[in-house]
């Protein structure tokens, strides 16, 4: 039996998972990963944590055949990762980037080693899962929204605050506007400040979707999913449901979407 080893490494989590290699990144089964987990990518930092991780790691699986990794956060991360498995050197390790090449899928991007790796992972994902007009949203510290046409092309997409981010920022540079708790929250306009703070940045996310949507509809190529990962991935597509644009769209939050999309380019680059 041969494993591959996936790791998604953020800005804010570090994400990784473990898959048979005669399995399908189409599986909807949520048991798809042997072994999965994720911590704050920032403990990459510390020594102490990093030895952690590894002995979980190797402790837990036995070794991997091929090891893919994606990765947005400072470089020093990926670095201080590859060297927590050195008992595993002969394994086969790969990055996905941006401008990596996927049979069947192409980036409209004036620069595609610009193009952050898990955009791309995402992009990937929702092709394998989906051949039509597809949105992907990744609602992590940044939100990103990505049009890919059902003819394969990434069309571009968006980057805007993430939901968290939006409301630090608001506490961070007012003197009044405090921190805001979400499980406080009404639908609706906001009856109190914190309410209006979540709601109001929750509004500007949806916002945002429901503009690419429009702006893909006017394009002649309507979009027929939503793809959304990231760690505000369920109030965001519950948010979308309530949507005239959106209510008739397929709409799914899936956790691990760019885990999806490296597996799928491994596979591809392996084979």
């Amino acid at each position: 039996m041969s494993l591959y080893l996936l790791f998604d490494i953020g800005n804010t989590r570090l994400k990784w998972a473990v898959v048979e290699s005669h399995q399908n990144p189409i599986d909807r089964n949520k048991k798809v990963w042997l072994h999965s987990g994720a911590i704050d990518t920032k403990l990459l930092l510390s020594p102490d944590h990093c030895e952690e991780l590894a002995h979980y790691i190797l402790q837990t699986i036995p070794k991997p055949d091929a090891i893919g990794i994606c990765c947005v956060a400072a470089e020093e991360c990926m670095t201080n990762l590859k060297h927590l498995f050195t008992p595993w050197h002969d394994a086969q390790w790969l990055r996905m980037r941006g401008d990596t090449p996927v049979d069947g899928l192409r980036s409209l991007y004036a620069e595609p080693s610009q193009l952050g790796a898990d955009r791309w992972a995402g992009l990937i994902a929702a092709r394998t899962l989906s051949n039509g007009n597809g949105l992907v949203v990744n609602s992590g510290t940044a939100t990103t929204i990505d049009f890919l046409g059902a003819n394969g092309i990434h069309q571009g997409g968006w980057i805007i605050p993430g939901l968290s981010l939006m409301q630090s920022s608001l506490e961070l540079h007012t003197a009044r506007l405090p921190a805001t708790s979400e499980a406080e929250q009404i639908d609706g306009f906001g009856l109190s400040t914190d309410a209006a703070i979540y709601k109001g940045c929750l509004a500007a996310q949806i916002g945002a979707i429901q503009n690419a949507l429009q702006l893909a509809k006017e394009m002649r190529q309507p979009i027929d999913r939503i793809w959304i990962d990231g760690g505000n991935a369920k109030h965001i597509a519950a948010e979308l449901k309530h949507q005239p644009l959106s209510s008739s769209i397929f709409t799914e939050a899936i956790n691990g979407l760019v885990l999806r999309g490296l597996w799928s380019w491994l596979r591809q680059a392996l084979r």
